[in-house]
């Protein structure tokens, strides 16, 4: 086998995948050579990607370069020198580069971009340790607080972070996530169930970018008061609420957005609370103590940012006292208004829409497709392996990644339960496509979608995802659905525009006053196009 020198195997690398951009150089070992003209590619990838998001080959190919190379390697990077992209908020005009890159390369270079970091050395780089102590609150109450037993006695709150969820015992973490919510409103996704599948499957781990770093809060007691899931993250995938531009607004100005701090449900756009604490008298200040925790963790761990995304309402105000940056998203639910079946739902709509509706359901009896509802033990192994093939198809398709595994669908069917409810096509005896859902306390959450690839029914994909889903609803009697990310063809189909939320909390000051410029700016166009969305709705008029 030939073997290359570290140069020539990165330009090869750069060739296959369109890494290397405009004005590009590649930087070994600390020295930098410029790359030949004609290997330069336009096209401009994110900051913060991940290698394997170059291509799936180009991580292949990857393997293949570290057994040819012939040099020992203690960092290999491609980087572009690049005058700074579009950024969405406002920098001040003396606003200083942390760290400039003043190479002479050329009378337009301006500043340095760090386009895919490959690889590196583990035995010579220096591993930089975070640090993840919390320490000790302690409460004071007054008498009529209830603090503690001993009325106006102080009462000492003990913080720490778990690297996995499968150190909190499932009765503890769920006691802590109900509490949250009330029985009423429970949210399956805030479970130990679905959160530990996330890890157990390899999905949310850290060799994934999903490094759990989970917050417990105990009393003197040892009994569990609080829990926050929580996650280091080394890229913006999976999120649903995107700030790949202020991570490229951070790189071009010399600074690191990554690692941060995400607390959320991995892959899981659904509103619910994150800082999730027991029905206790002293609730209140228990969720400011791990309020300041976040905060104080995310300071003294020397990364960029703390991101709260799809907090309740609630959480959202409070958590604007406490000094994060707000920001709005919108998403459609359907509504249920005490309808009796499907066909009362659709008298509510405009004639046009109800007609439309009606058809595209048709199509799906003229097509010789069945329509089953399969609940908890229902589903077997069989129908999960062809649910994760359609799912891989839809990812395929979309150009998109298959964040979740075989092993998680099966992981969270089996400790989900009835709180699982798989729709399923059939054209004879043949699975042709799935769309899976959960059942929360007052909502049901569709998720994820998918068909057989040599599969193309038309109206199908409405029909598995929103049809069938509020029929189930009004069954259950459930007051929403939420449909998932996205889509404004769910509005004529009944699922009106609802707000979203998330928080930010950003350790540097200078970053912080243009990215709350933007998000000012920002929510005044979503509730704009709320507006028009709502007012030009499918329903009759006097019905929201």
């Amino acid at each position: 086998m030939c073997r290359w020198s570290l140069e020539t195997a990165i330009e090869v690398l750069a060739v296959v995948t369109g890494a290397i951009e405009d004005h590009a150089v590649v930087a070994v070992n600390g020295v930098v050579r410029r790359s030949p003209r004609s290997y330069r590619r336009c096209r401009r990838r994110p900051c913060g990607c991940r290698p394997m998001g170059l291509s799936c080959f180009s991580s292949l190919f990857l393997s293949f370069l570290k057994s040819t190379i012939s040099v020992p390697v203690a960092m290999a990077a491609v980087v572009s020198y690049c005058k700074p992209p579009p950024f969405l908020g406002r920098l001040p005009p003396n606003f200083a580069r942390k760290s400039p890159c003043r190479q002479s390369i050329g009378s337009q270079v301006q500043t340095c971009r760090i386009s895919a970091l490959f690889w590196g050395s583990k035995k010579s780089a220096e591993q930089k340790e975070l640090d993840f102590s919390l320490g000790d609150f302690t409460l004071k109450g007054s008498e009529s607080e209830g603090v503690s037993e001993n009325h106006g006695t102080a009462k000492k709150i003990y913080l720490s972070v778990v690297s996995s969820i499968l150190e909190v015992s499932s009765d503890d973490w769920d006691a802590c996530a109900i509490d949250a919510t009330g029985h009423e409103k429970f949210n399956p996704f805030l479970t130990h169930g679905f959160l530990s599948s996330l890890e157990e499957s390899g999905c949310a781990v850290k060799e994934t970018g999903w490094a759990p770093s989970h917050i417990i809060a105990k009393d003197e007691c040892e009994n569990i008061l609080g829990v926050v899931p929580l996650y280091l993250k080394s890229h913006s995938y999976g999120e649903f609420v995107f700030d790949h531009a202020w991570a490229d607004a951070y790189y071009s100005y010399g600074s690191r957005y990554y690692p941060k701090f995400q607390c959320c449900v991995p892959f899981t756009p659904v509103t619910g609370p994150r800082i999730l604490v027991r029905n206790i008298s002293f609730r209140e200040q228990v969720t400011d103590v791990i309020i300041t925790a976040l905060k104080n963790l995310t300071t003294k761990s020397r990364v960029s940012s703390l991101h709260i995304t799809f907090p309740s309402e609630t959480e959202w105000n409070k958590l604007r006292e406490k000094g994060f940056l707000q920001r709005i998203g919108m998403q459609y639910h359907w509504k249920n208004r005490n309808y009796k079946n499907f066909d009362d739902f659709l008298m509510d709509m405009k004639q046009t829409k109800r007609k439309n509706i009606r058809q595209e359901r048709k199509k799906i009896s003229t097509q010789n497709l069945t329509m089953k509802r399969l609940r908890g033990h229902e589903i077997k192994a069989s129908h999960w392996d062809s649910f994760y093939n359609f799912y891989k198809n839809t990812t395929d398709n979309k150009w998109g990644t298959p964040y979740l595994t075989q092993d998680f669908f099966h992981n969270m069917g089996s400790k989900m339960g009835d709180k699982v409810l798989l729709v399923v096509a059939e054209e004879g005896d043949e699975l042709v496509a799935g769309a899976l859902n959960l059942i929360g306390g007052d909502t049901l959450y569709g998720r994820l979608w998918g068909c057989h690839p040599r599969a193309y029914y038309p109206s199908l994909h409405f029909e598995a995802c929103y049809y069938q889903a509020i029929e189930a609803a009004i069954e259950l009697d459930l007051s929403t659905v939420e449909a998932g990310a996205q889509g404004e063809h769910k509005i004529q189909r009944g699922y009106m525009p609802v707000t979203t939320y998330s928080c930010h909390y950003l350790t540097d000051e200078d970053f912080r006053k243009p990215i709350e410029d933007f998000l000012v700016r920002e929510s005044t166009q979503v509730k704009l196009v709320m507006k028009v969305l709502h007012d030009s709705g499918p329903f009759k008029e006097g019905i929201q």
